[in-house]
């Protein structure tokens, strides 16, 4: 397989959503909330997708300081083409484009929490979320 890797800022939303839902983790993205969608991408500070023939069978998408801190959002391979190592490559392109001090921080979809500690990632214990539709106490 002759995948590439490639910085993709422009990346549409009808691609965004396809690859999302193949991969599964559209199950947990707004995929049919178009303006928050759009607002994913155009928000974004690094996005790299792996292209097969002209197809993405993969997507990284993070929002990060560059220097100390990264929060990869995203990371999202076709279920056909999972167990081949593009999440990893997708993880390190990402990487690449970061600061040496900096640090990726993600929350795991629950179908993958076996595969970081897998590749290096490290728990942490003490992450927490404010849904939007939570006050503020």
């Amino acid at each position: 397989m002759n995948i590439t890797y490639q910085i993709t800022p422009n990346l549409s939303t009808e691609d965004f959503i396809d690859i999302l839902n193949r991969s599964t983790l559209g199950e947990r993205r707004p995929v049919d909330d178009l303006e928050c969608i759009e607002s994913m991408i155009k928000n974004a500070d690094i996005i790299i997708t792996a292209v097969l023939d002209e197809k993405i069978v993969g997507v990284a998408r993070a929002v990060t300081d560059f220097g100390y801190c990264c929060y990869l959002s995203d990371l999202a391979v076709d279920a056909s083409f999972q167990h081949q190592g593009i999440g990893k490559k997708l993880i390190q392109k990402v990487r690449e484009q970061l600061g040496a001090k900096c640090k990726l921080i993600l929350l795991s979809a629950p179908a993958a929490v076996e595969y970081y500690p897998k590749i290096g990632f490290t728990q942490h214990p003490s992450a927490w979320v404010l849904d939007s539709t939570k006050e503020i106490l």
